[in-house]
């Protein structure tokens, strides 16, 4: 199962690199996400635009690094390591994430999805 998710996060990488424009395919219909000093975003596509937007607020690259993914029924969990960076390579953040990964048509997509951030306030 491992090697699922790397792909799958792989995948993620490579779709919000180039603009972000297909985040939402990624997520299942009633994915939500959870990202840190916001609200909770619902819908795959709320969730497209949300990435969208972060892309155009001057986040270009994300490195995924999974830690952990273990099968539970129908689903698989994942606990990994996250860097965002921004024009030029420039480091903006890093943190840790956990994600509920569901299959939707038969992929495997992101279905619950919180983030945060290691670096000090």
């Amino acid at each position: 199962m491992r090697d699922v998710i790397i792909a799958a996060n792989k995948k993620f990488m490579d779709v919000f690199a180039t603009g972000a424009d297909t985040m939402s395919t990624l997520y299942t219909s009633d994915a939500k996400i959870y990202p840190p000093g916001g609200a909770i975003t619902s819908g795959n596509t709320a969730i497209g635009t949300f990435w969208k937007g972060a892309f155009e607020a001057g986040i270009k690259r994300a490195k995924l690094e999974t830690v952990e993914a273990e099968p539970t029924g129908d689903q698989i969990v994942e606990v990994g390591n996250y860097t965002l960076y921004g024009d030029g390579d420039v480091q903006l953040d890093t943190g840790k994430y956990m994600v509920v990964w569901k299959q939707e048509s038969g992929d495997w997509k992101l279905h619950r999805d919180i983030w945060n951030t290691s670096v000090p306030t």
